[in-house]
């Protein structure tokens, strides 16, 4: 129980070591006392310091390589590149440029793209540009292969289940191994139901961009507790949990309804990690104040800057939860969702070394990538 010990990339198990090889550590490390946390895994990130995932540019790799740098520091050892609604041209310029790749230090490893939208509704598209909406009412999976060009690198969907023809398309995704989360929607609760039982596993944001839950048809909200989930599956849920997307309240609701599906992600635009001021999401502007990002010019909140640690140390202080179960809901349960349980979000023997090392607060003191030191907090506490 108090050692962690790595070879080649993987958490290893030292009976093999001491007894069939009758070896030891070449290298040891005092930890001092840290908690040591599988690495985070955030799903739902639409870019960072700068950087816009959903903006066509030349350099787009040099942006996502800065990110994927940066988080580090977060503890983000993983992640899914976030693209919110933009015009099919967007889409087939960026996507053949994100290539799903391990980490190291160059940067968190990449586990393909998220690709939020445009099949969302009118009425709760939130901070994405009308203008570019789609439907499925003409040919449904084509339409979505014809927008995105590509679904190598993609990874989650986001749509809106009570769009006309959504279910062949839900079923057609799943088949491909995409997960599909449900979001940006005014779907009831028999609709969400339906999209989950042909394979639909996520829900976008819980509460952010769909119907509020009303006791006699709690929409989306109410997967959390339904009955028609089909047995053995499990479906997860995203939280921004930066104590402005979700009251304190809302987030204790969720996690009490369904502990196991609580997924934290931060949602972060490219205003995270820079000062206040007019940043861009894909399309539109918008204006960061202190924590609160909105559409310019409006209230609208349009993702957040709130980085993956600072989600982790809210949800635990907002839920008053144990230690583990915040770090697991950006640890494991984001592993769970995509099916990558058996590789990270864990410290299971013959796991990836991917994890950290963090204070009795959840500061994050260290971060490693199979078993290398790829970030740490130097002496001055920078």
């Amino acid at each position: 129980r108090e050692d962690l010990w790595v070879r080649e990339g993987k958490i290893l198990n030292p009976e093999k070591l001491f007894f069939d090889e009758k070896g030891s550590a070449d290298i040891q490390l005092d930890c001092k006392d840290s908690i040591i946390a599988p690495g985070f895994i955030d799903v739902q990130i639409n870019g960072g310091f700068g950087v816009d995932f959903s903006l066509a540019t030349n350099d787009f790799k040099s942006g996502i390589d800065l990110v994927s740098q940066k988080i580090l520091s977060h503890g983000v050892t993983s992640f899914c590149p976030t693209l919110v609604t933009s015009p099919p041209s967007v889409y087939h310029q960026v996507l053949p440029q994100i290539s799903v790749r391990n980490g190291g230090a160059h940067g968190a490893g990449i586990l393909g793209a998220h690709l939020e939208g445009p099949f969302i509704s009118k009425e709760k598209k939130g901070a994405h540009p009308e203008h570019c909406l789609r439907t499925f009412e003409a040919g449904a999976f084509q339409d979505l292969l014809a927008t995105y060009g590509s679904l190598d690198c993609v990874r989650i969907v986001t749509l809106a289940p009570e769009m006309k023809r959504s279910s062949e398309v839900i079923r057609e995704l799943s088949k491909r191994g995409i997960c599909v989360s449900l979001g940006h929607s005014v779907a009831n609760l028999s609709q969400a139901e339906e999209a989950v039982q042909h394979g639909a596993t996520f829900i976008t944001h819980l509460f952010n961009a769909m119907l509020p839950f009303h006791h006699r048809d709690p929409g989306i909200v109410g997967l959390l507790t339904s009955d028609k989930i089909p047995a053995g599956r499990r479906v997860f849920y995203g939280m921004i949990s930066d104590g402005i997307h979700t009251n304190p309240a809302a987030l204790r609701i969720a996690h009490r309804a369904h502990p196991k599906g609580l997924v934290l992600v931060t949602d972060a635009i490219a205003g995270m990690g820079l000062a206040p001021g007019r940043h861009t999401l894909g399309q539109q502007v918008v204006e960061i104040d202190g924590l609160n990002t909105y559409i310019a010019g409006t209230k609208t909140l349009s993702g957040s800057v709130a980085t993956m640690d600072t989600c982790v140390r809210h949800f635990q202080e907002a839920t008053g939860c144990s230690v583990e179960t915040a770090l697991e809901a950006a640890s494991l349960h984001p592993a769970q969702l995509l099916g990558i349980e058996h590789k990270k979000g864990t410290l299971n023997y013959d796991s990836d070394a991917d994890f950290l090392m963090l204070n009795d607060d959840l500061y994050v003191q260290a971060t490693y990538i199979a078993g290398k030191e790829v970030w740490r907090q130097d002496a001055l506490g920078m």
